[in-house]
C-alpha cells in the first residue's frame, strides 16, 4: 500500500474508519480540533454519525451509551477536555463498555496553552476519574505509530471490554508525515451479543442485558472491582510494549521516553554514539501496562552508570521509572512543560552531567 502525506489529527481521524468505527461524538479544543473537522465531512461520506456535544461532559455521555449498545465509537480531545470527560470515563469503565479516547495533549496546568506537552501522564496511568480504574494506555511517537494504534486501540477495547486511551501531544496532531493504513489492523468487531443492550431482537434472545455502574451493596461492589482488577492483571501480562534503541551492547546510561519527546532523545543518542559515548534508550509504547521489568532488568546492566527519565511533563512518568529501577541505579529526571520542546543539545548536557 503507498504513502501519503497527512498531517496527525487527519490521520488519526481517517485510521478510526478504516478500524471500521463509524461513530464520533466530540467538543473542538485545539490543537486536535482538525479530527473534529475532517470527520464532519468524510463520516458522511461513508455512513457515519459525527455529532459535536454541548460539552466534553456531554460527549463522554454519548460515548457511553454508544459503547453499551455495541457501537464502536470514539472522540478526541485535548487535556482540559479530558478532564471534564473524567467522570464519564470513570462510569463507562465501571460498565466495561469499549471505548477509544485520543488525548492530543496541551501545557497545563489550568488553561495551559496549545502547544505540545506530556503533563496528562497522571491523568491517563492513574485514572483522571474517580474510583479504582485503570485504562490501557497507548503513546505513540509518529503519525505512522498513532495510525496503528488507532487501528488497534478499538479492538483491545473490545478484548477488554475496557476504554482506551491513546496519548499524544501537540506535536503529533498537528505535524505532517508519510503514513500508510494496513489492512492487518482492521479487526473484526467481536460478539457483544452476551452484554450489549443491542436489542432483544437483534439478538433472537429473551433476555435483558443491563449495563450499570451502580452497586449498593458493599460486597457486591467489592466483588465487582475485584474483576476489574483481574482484568487489568492480565493487561499487565497480555499488553506490555515496548521498544529498545541502541541497547545491544554496552551502554553508559539508560533513557526512559516516549512519544515526540523519545524521538528527540534518539538524534541525541546518535549524536553521543559519534563521540563516543554509548546512551540506551527503553521508549514505553505503552503507558500502562508500563514496562517496569524490563527496565528493572535494562538499569541493572554492568555497564550502566544511571537512568534518566526525559519527558515533557515535570517528572510524572520519573515516578514509575523510581519505582522500577527499585534503587539499583540513580534516576535523574530532566524535562520542560508549558510547550517548550528540549532540544537534542540539551539532553545531551543533561546526560553528560552525570555520566562520563
Amino acid at each position: 500500500m503507498s504513502k501519503v502525506l497527512m498531517k496527525g489529527n487527519e490521520a488519526i481521524a481517517e485510521a478510526a474508519i478504516r478500524a471500521g468505527c463509524l461513530n464520533y461524538f466530540a467538543y473542538p479544543i485545539t490543537p486536535q480540533t482538525e479530527v473534529a473537522e475532517y470527520l464532519s465531512k468524510r463520516l458522511s461520506e461513508v455512513g457515519g454519525v459525527f455529532l459535536q456535544g454541548e460539552s466534553e461532559v456531554a460527549v463522554s455521555y454519548m460515548i457511553f451509551g454508544a459503547s453499551a449498545c455495541g457501537e464502536r465509537v470514539f472522540t478526541t480531545s485535548s487535556s482540559p477536555g479530558v478532564s471534564l470527560m473524567s467522570e464519564g470515563i470513570s462510569y463507562i469503565t465501571a460498565a466495561e463498555c469499549p471505548a477509544v479516547f485520543v488525548n492530543i495533549m496541551r501545557g497545563g496546568p489550568g488553561l495551559g496553552g496549545i502547544l505540545p506537552s506530556q503533563a496528562d501522564y497522571f491523568q491517563s496511568t492513574k485514572g483522571g476519574g474517580h474510583g479504582d480504574y485503570r485504562l490501557l494506555c497507548m503513546a505513540p511517537a509518529s503519525v505512522q505509530e498513532a495510525v496503528e494504534m488507532v487501528m488497534q486501540a478499538f479492538g483491545l477495547a473490545e478484548k477488554y471490554r475496557n476504554p482506551v486511551m491513546i496519548l499524544g501531544d501537540g506535536l503529533t496532531g498537528q505535524m505532517m508525515e508519510p503514513v500508510e493504513f494496513p489492512d492487518r489492523l482492521k479487526i473484526e468487531p467481536s460478539n457483544k451479543d452476551d452484554w450489549a443492550t443491542n436489542g432483544m431482537d437483534t439478538r433472537n434472545s429473551t433476555t435483558r442485558n443491563l449495563v450499570k455502574t451502580l452497586y449498593l451493596n458493599p460486597e457486591e461492589l467489592n466483588a465487582h472491582n475485584l474483576k476489574l482488577k483481574a482484568k487489568y492483571d492480565r493487561m499487565e501480562q497480555e499488553e506490555l510494549r515496548f521498544e529498545n534503541y541502541n541497547m545491544a551492547g554496552e551502554y553508559k546510561g539508560l533513557i526512559i521516553s516516549y512519544g515526540t519527546m523519545s524521538r528527540v532523545c534518539r538524534t541525541a543518542i546518535d549524536i553521543l554514539k559519534a563521540e563516543g559515548l554509548e546512551i540506551g534508550m527503553l521508549r514505553p509504547q505503552f503507558l500502562f501496562p508500563f514496562p517496569r521489568t524490563a527496565i528493572h532488568e535494562a538499569a541493572q546492566k554492568d555497564s550502566c552508570q544511571a537512568v534518566f527519565s526525559i519527558e515533557m511533563s515535570m517528572g510524572q512518568m520519573m515516578e514509575d521509572v523510581e519505582r522500577s529501577v527499585c534503587g539499583q541505579r540513580p534516576v535523574h529526571w530532566y524535562g520542560k512543560c508549558g510547550g517548550e520542546v528540549p532540544t537534542p543539545e540539551e539532553v545531551m548536557d543533561a546526560v553528560r552531567s552525570i555520566v562520563k
